[in-house]
């Protein structure tokens, strides 16, 4: 049985955190991506089981979503034209999630850039980010486009 769980803004326009645990015995892998799309409380989007095929992978009991981003949207181009995207509990739920992981992994794309985001989140993180890869930009490459038997790299 999987515990699924998740923090959305009462407007429902934000997501704050995501949560798929299947074992609590075993290490909990956090993903830090852009921004949420239609994964809730109950459904998986294609992201989220990309992100739990990675954990059960690498021997993972369960996974952590989190965004630079909250603004919930399948295009970031919709995320960025808004005029809060990050929301405003986000930063304080980032800040929870890399205090209680031990492994965070950066996989939030080229746009990662917007609003200077990659780089306050990499400053943050430092000690315990990692990538799955890095893209050309020196950003990290998102789950939907890396190959099933990657594995994680320090950043």
């Amino acid at each position: 049985m999987i515990e699924k769980g998740a923090i959305i803004s009462d407007c429902n326009k934000y997501r704050y955190s995501l949560w798929r645990i299947w074992d609590k015995e075993k290490p909990i892998f956090t993903f830090v991506g852009l921004n949420p799309s239609t994964a809730d409380h109950e459904q998986d989007d294609r992201t989220i089981r990309r992100c739990i095929n990675f954990a059960k992978s690498w021997g993972g009991g369960g996974i952590y979503m989190a965004n630079l981003f909250a603004y919930r949207a399948t295009d970031p181009q919709e995320m960025m034209s808004q005029e809060d995207p990050i929301g405003p509990d986000n930063d304080a739920h980032l800040k929870q999630l890399a205090a209680e992981s031990q492994k965070l992994i950066a996989c939030w794309g080229n746009d990662g850039v917007f609003k200077a985001k990659s780089t306050f989140v990499k400053q943050l993180l430092t000690d315990r980010l990692y990538y799955l890869k890095l893209n050309k930009s020196g950003e990290p490459g998102h789950p939907l486009y890396i190959h099933s038997s990657t594995q994680i790299q320090p950043f």
